[in-house]
């Protein structure tokens, strides 16, 4: 792994260096020749544009490999928790030492449908987490068995729809469904675990360098189901060099620009999900355990690097600190129906974990849209 870590930071530093120098010598290419005609046609009616000038590639197919450092986890007592099988055994707290979290993540979101009234894309994401610990003969508790067994992963499927309602206004629905769990690739989880969200934003593009809009999402981001008001924000000076890009509270980030093909990035995201355990390690039913999700969620605080390598190829960097916001585990209904908690639900946990915050880092290969 450490022969890995060099050769990323490696091509890393060199992609920096080189935007530094390219920053005054390279031809910048105009990425407007590619914008959608229909947007100017003579005679017809103008529609709001879905971007803005300067703002960062979006990206249609990505494939990328995650690593997080080691860290200390503390698998919790099932006593006092909400357990409803009260047949169940006593599970007594237990701690580890993950030596490293790592795994692909490979993502996709293409345009199927494309018009200056009405764009639509359709995607999906398979995320592993594969967990490493120290002395793992010796673990007994079922989540930390799991964790080093089967590990974590997401199939998710979704789907974006952009609609320019005139000239500045545009409303934006974003769409998700997701399996997460403990499951493997021959076995995958029941189909009534499956989570969904779903955001809804208006907004308008007030210039070619300022969007905005507000709404609201159903989300899993936060471990649990939860409803949070979002705001959308996307801007970029006059001379291009600095810019913004917000989804609040999901993610926010400061950007640089050297050129139109190399950008320098700072700020956060939340990652989170919903994720059903003990499906492929029978340490929880063996106790009279069922239908247990993870809630699991944390911050990542970063700095990214992307840079055009050719034509509509670009190659992305990351590091950072990864806080765990959210590690604990409840127990959903036989069903897999879910309940809301949301921020000020009083709600026990099954189980209460603690997960230390390691560094991690991030590299991916991407196909980006013009």
């Amino acid at each position: 792994m450490n022969r890995y870590l060099l050769i990323i930071c490696g091509v890393l530093s060199i992609g920096v260096v080189r935007a530094q120098e390219d920053s005054t010598h390279v031809e910048e290419e105009d990425w407007s020749i590619y914008d959608d005609l229909d947007y100017a046609e003579e005679g017809t009616k103008s529609y709001a544009n879905a971007k803005i000038s300067g703002i960062s590639p979006a990206r249609l197919i990505s494939v990328g490999y995650d690593f997080q450092g080691p860290f200390d986890i503390t698998a919790g007592s099932s006593m006092g928790g909400s357990i409803k099988d009260q047949t169940a055994n006593v599970i007594n707290e237990e701690s580890g030492r993950v030596t490293s979290a790592q795994g692909f993540r490979l993502a996709a979101n293409v345009p199927v449908y494309s018009t200056n009234k009405l764009i639509v894309q359709l995607g999906g994401q398979i995320w592993d987490v594969n967990y490493g610990f120290e002395n793992a003969n010796n673990l007994t508790h079922p989540l930390l068995r799991t964790l080093n067994e089967n590990g974590l992963r997401t199939f998710g499927l979704n789907s974006t729809i952009y609609k320019p309602l005139n000239e500045f206004a545009f409303i934006l629905v974003q769409l998700g469904a997701d399996m997460s769990g403990d499951w493997s690739y021959t076995g995958l989880q029941p189909l009534d675990h499956t989570r969904y969200s779903v955001a809804a934003l208006w907004g308008r593009r007030t210039s070619d360098y300022f969007q905005w809009a507000v709404g609201a999402s159903r989300t899993y981001r936060a471990g649990e189901q939860n409803y949070v008001p979002i705001v959308m924000l996307n801007w970029t000076s006059k001379t291009t060099k600095w810019g913004a890009e917000m989804l609040l509270p999901a993610r926010g980030h400061l950007r640089y620009s050297f050129n139109r093909q190399s950008m320098l990035f700072f700020g956060f995201e939340l990652e989170g999900n919903s994720y059903l355990v003990g499906n492929q390690n029978p340490g929880f039913y063996n106790n009279g355990l069922q239908n247990l999700e993870i809630r699991r969620s944390e911050l990542r605080f970063r700095t990214m690097y992307q840079r055009k390598l050719v034509g509509f190829i670009w190659i992305a960097g990351e590091f950072g600190y990864r806080y765990n916001w959210l590690f604990d585990i409840d127990q959903v209904g036989d069903d897999g129906s879910d309940f809301f908690r949301g921020f000020f639900g009083t709600q026990p946990y099954a189980f209460q974990n603690q997960m230390g915050n390691p560094l991690y880092f991030n590299i991916s290969l991407n196909l980006v849209s013009p």
